[in-house]
């Protein structure tokens, strides 16, 4: 970007002065916006409001004095895990019985209007980081499905296309734009969990229930019954790895008490369905009739009881330590192999009788084992080998508590909190004196120069997370004048951020205005994340007037900021404006799920912190903190152990972070 469109003289608005761009940008794309309609004002969100000449088509003051008052009925799909998608014990039913699902109230985004299979959390997952991901990963393509949907409707009913309409994100502005498909094995390295029994995998003679969960063996005339013959049926996704331990029970129906042939394990695609499972090479199975373990031949070794109707088998695979167990009726019996390859296993379940019928629950339900016991046990075991780790090689010559007061103070320098490190140093100092020891460092390494870079990006943090963009586009200019030139993302970035924030000035104003009329604030409920849309000191519009100017002053910046990168072939820069777009389009975004998440004070962080990075960067420093490298590095080595089932599965920054807050508060 021109340095034209980015230093003003004093007293200017260096937003609103429009930049020169590069002359390199690709003119195909800008006019095939300009061919399609692409106007701010005749953009599909704004149709409702103003006509082709940006004039008002509906009178303003009503607008200010009226609200539907209503709460929206669209769903917020933003937050966190839904408790409901967390299955609880009951003290009147058995926690195997199918009757639970009379009782369970599904998170909105368990189901697709597709018939997508309910989204659920096993309990010993909950707080796992895979579960996390694959979690956010269904919402995104249920609010993908949303869209869509919500965009085709809109499409048909004003003829325009809905490639022009505004999608909107889960996350806002993200630092970048990655395009979600629909989730298939192993998409990114995250697969998805098993939900029911393979209709494709399995062998004849089989009757699979509707919800595939339920599986029964239906007699076939002129079937020989061989005693090598058996009909297997596999999960339909294969137990992750990213998981630590996986775990899964069968109920035992019906069949015969005295000769009940029923084997549970698991095994690979390439073991035949044909046969018992734990006869086949890479198959492992415990069998019903003689309590015996089978792995990959059919000449197996004692290892427990037998089982018939009305018990409950659970089986797990424990990838850390590669074994697998078995439960009966929610009694651990005991480690059945040892050194389970690992690959991709599907639970497996196989019968040779006529009539036998078995139930499989892959945390749907609450197991009848405690497997929530066991993954605990887990996570203790590497949160005290963690905690024995010697940090003395880290840096050489500092112990343990020296090393994190050092982290903490070049943090806060890096990033500008001046006045904080000055009071954290003083604050050591005269704990040191105190305990008249050398264990803290020492007072000179404490000592905050007068840092003026520090100062003005410090100064410029705050305008940003004040909601002042003007102010630090100023400061910028100023004290950094070739920062956003050469960091054009970031001023783009800015430039969107500006138009968000008035936006959100003029909605606060409108909920202010509608809480007086109203006499209720309650009625004007936003979110159940309140923090996360703290309002800025209590706006208060003097007149009606004052609410339309900041309207027409918010119509009339977007307008310049669409004309400034009307020519930009960047798709990120295309989907962004659409987001900004989008806020628009309603009386109050704040109170619509669909964009309200582009107004929280989550966005102000995100931008203030790239722009300090860019300075930092120009100024030819590091543009991460130590200690925001550290934990970027230990995340990454954590997902690296988590692929394969080792410590990472059971544990993640956040998780030891959060223990250590939970000891703070109690």
């Amino acid at each position: 970007m021109s340095g034209s469109g980015q230093h003003h003289s004093s007293g200017a608005d260096p937003s609103l002065v429009p930049s020169t761009r590069p002359a390199s940008r690709d003119e195909d794309a800008a006019a095939d916006r300009r061919a399609h309609g692409y106007n701010f004002y005749t953009h599909p969100s704004r149709l409702s409001i103003l006509d082709g000449n940006g004039g008002l088509t509906i009178d303003p003051t009503a607008l200010l004095i009226c609200s539907s008052g209503q709460p929206t009925p669209a769903m917020d799909d933003s937050g966190a895990a839904n408790s409901s998608a967390m299955w609880r014990s009951s003290t009147s039913l058995p926690s195997f019985s199918r009757a639970f699902d009379l009782f369970t109230n599904g998170d909105p985004d368990d189901v697709s209007d597709d018939g997508e299979e309910r989204f659920f959390i096993p309990s010993y997952l909950q707080s796992s980081t895979y579960m996390h991901k694959l979690q956010e990963a269904h919402r995104s393509r249920a609010h993908s499905r949303r869209e869509q949907k919500r965009n085709g409707t809109m499409s048909s009913s004003n003829g325009f296309s809905s490639d022009l309409l505004p999608t909107g994100s889960h996350r806002g502005l993200s630092h970048t734009v990655v395009e979600r498909g629909a989730l298939s094995e192993d998409r990114d390295g995250l697969s998805p969990l098993p939900t029911r029994w393979n209709k494709s995998d399995m062998s004849g003679g089989l009757d699979l229930h509707t919800d595939g969960l339920g599986v029964k063996y239906v007699e076939i005339k002129g079937h020989l019954d061989r005693d090598h013959e058996a009909c297997g049926i596999r999960a339909d996704y294969h137990m992750p790895l990213q998981c630590g331990i996986y775990y899964f029970e069968v109920q035992i129906l019906s069949g015969r008490r005295d000769e009940t042939l029923i084997a549970i394990g698991f095994s690979s695609r390439a073991a035949s369905t044909a046969r018992p499972v734990g006869w086949e090479p890479e198959s492992w199975g415990y069998h019903a009739d003689d309590g015996r373990c089978f792995s990959g031949q059919n000449i197996g070794r004692p290892f427990g009881p037998t089982f018939s109707v009305g018990d409950v088998v659970g089986c797990g695979v424990n990838f850390r330590d590669r074994t697998a167990f078995y439960t009966k009726n929610g009694v651990k019996l005991g480690v059945a192999f040892q050194d389970v390859a690992k690959g991709r296993l599907f639970p497996t379940v196989s019968m040779k009788k006529a009539g036998e019928h078995v139930l499989v629950n892959f945390g749907q339900t609450p197991f009848v084992y405690n497997i929530d016991d066991l993954m605990r046990e887990q996570r203790e075991n590497i949160q005290k080998e963690i905690e024995s780790t010697d940090t003395s090689k880290l840096e050489p010559g500092l112990g343990e508590t020296d090393f994190i007061q050092a982290l903490v103070m070049q943090f806060l320098q890096h990033d500008g909190y001046v006045e904080t490190a000055r009071a954290f140093a003083e604050d050591l100092k005269l704990q040191n004196e105190a305990l008249s020891s050398n264990t803290g460092p020492k007072s000179s390494s404490l000592n905050i120069r007068d840092d003026e870079d520090a100062n003005n990006r410090q100064r410029i943090r705050r305008a940003i997370l004040e909601g002042d963009v003007d102010r630090a586009l100023k400061f910028t200019n100023v004290y950094y004048p070739h920062v956003l030139q050469e960091h054009e993302p970031v001023y783009f970035k800015l430039r969107c951020r500006k138009f968000i924030e008035m936006v959100r000035k003029a909605a606060q104003l409108n909920m202010t205005a509608e809480i007086g009329e109203n006499g209720n604030a309650q009625d004007m409920d936003i979110d159940a994340n309140e923090d996360e849309y703290e309002w800025d000191d209590a706006p208060v519009a003097q007149n009606e007037s004052e609410v339309l100017d900041l309207e027409r002053d918010m119509l009339e910046y977007g307008q310049a900021l669409q004309a400034e990168y009307a020519d930009d072939s960047r798709k990120e820069v295309g989907k962004a404006l659409d987001e900004i777009w989008s806020l628009i389009a309603y009386r109050n975004p704040m109170k619509e799920p669909q964009v309200s998440h582009l107004l929280t004070r989550k966005g102000r962080v995100i931008v203030a912190e790239e722009l300090n990075s860019a300075i930092l960067s120009s100024l030819g420093k590091s543009s991460r903190a130590a200690l925001e490298k550290l934990y970027a590095q230990t995340s990454v080595l954590l997902e690296d152990l988590r692929q394969d089932g080792g410590d990472g599965a059971f544990t993640s920054v956040g998780d030891i972070i959060n223990e250590i807050r939970a000891e703070h508060d109690a």
